[in-house]
Order: structure tokens, then C-alpha cells, then sequence
């Protein structure tokens, strides 16, 4: 049985192997425009769906077989609207600014398939932002970490420190839940 990681994140294999799951990085570059209509769970459980899909296709037929793909997406539901990557610097200020001093969640889903079958998850998280100056918001923008990351911030680096407290799953934000993931893995009979 190989593990496949339908993803180029350095987090998220780092998480893999921090939980003793040996596998191999396949990254996938998908469509992530939003549907119309689309709510922002309705999104990142598609996106994820799609990119475990998309790495199971690429595979010949001799790996499908043996084959447990897992996939993640996360992004940030704000006033019902999904928040991405940011574009530049003012879409980057533009979000932590709307994020400041408010409540918002992180949507992470998971999709594992193989041969038979795929099963997707969201774990959704509370992320209570403190309140950020825009000089604060540009001085993190100056820092580079910014400017992959959904809602532009990340809790498990610099951006952190915007972070008053989190109601949920910490390593869902970070882009793979662990509780989750083990469980769905073992469900597809993947031991660490």
C-alpha cells in the first residue's frame, strides 16, 4: 500500500511524518476559482475532492491498485465568504484588516480515496484575530510568509501572533488535521 500526499506543502507532509505516516508528495495544480453560488464549505470540500481525484487519474493502472490517496484544502469563512490566497499587498492588508479584532473560522477538509471509494471530511475551526493596525499588516506582508496562505496568515508562524485564541483544531489550520486524518487513514487501512 502507498500513502501519496496530493499536495507540494511543506506543512502538511511535515504533519504526515510528525504522525509516522510514510509516504510520497504528488502535487496537484486544480482550477480553486469559486463556483457561483458557492458556500465556502461547499468549496474547500470540493477543492479537496478534486485534488485527490486529480492525483488518482495521473496514476497508472498498476498503482491504482495499491494506491491511498489523501488531499487537503483549507480556507476562511468570513461573513460567509471565502477567504484565499491573497493577490498583492492591498489584498493582503484588505483581509487581516476585515480579520481584525473579529471571529472567523478555517474550514480544512480532507478527501482520502483509493480503488474503491472516497470519503472527504471538513473540520471547522474558531480563530478569534486580535486587532492589527495596517502598519502591522504591512510590516507582515514585508516578512514574505503572507502571501500563500489562506486568509493571508499563519498561525504556526509569524502571523501567529495575531491569533487571541482558537476554538478547535490547531493543525486544521495549519492545513492537516491530525486527529482526523488518522482516523480517516486508518479507516482506509493505513497504519503509521
Amino acid at each position: 500500500m502507498t500513502l501519496i500526499l496530493a499536495s507540494a506543502s511543506p506543512r502538511r507532509t511535515a504533519l504526515l511524518n510528525l504522525m509516522g505516516f510514510t509516504h510520497t508528495q504528488m502535487p496537484v495544480d486544480i482550477d480553486e476559482s469559486a463556483k457561483s453560488g458557492e458556500t465556502p464549505k461547499a468549496m474547500v470540500e470540493r477543492l479537496a475532492a478534486e485534488k485527490a481525484f486529480t492525483a488518482y487519474s495521473r496514476l497508472d493502472d498498476a498503482l491504482r491498485r495499491d494506491a491511498i490517496i489523501l488531499a487537503s484544502d483549507t480556507l476562511i469563512a468570513f461573513e460567509g465568504e471565502s477567504l484565499g490566497k491573497p493577490a498583492d499587498e492591498e489584498d493582503c492588508v484588505a483581509m487581516l484588516q476585515r480579520l481584525s479584532g473579529q471571529v472567523h473560522e478555517v474550514l480544512t477538509s480532507i478527501s482520502v480515496m483509493d480503488a474503491q471509494r472516497q470519503i472527504t471530511q471538513t473540520i471547522t475551526t474558531e480563530v478569534h484575530f486580535a486587532p492589527v493596525s495596517e502598519a502591522q499588516c504591512r510590516q507582515y506582508w514585508a516578512t514574505g510568509e503572507p502571501a500563500d496562505k489562506a486568509g493571508s496568515y499563519a498561525i504556526q508562524g509569524i502571523g501567529g501572533q495575531f491569533v487571541k485564541s482558537v476554538k478547535g483544531s490547531v493543525s486544521a489550520v495549519i492545513g492537516l488535521p491530525l486527529y482526523e486524518t488518522r482516523c480517516l487513514l486508518n479507516e482506509f487501512g493505513v497504519d503509521a
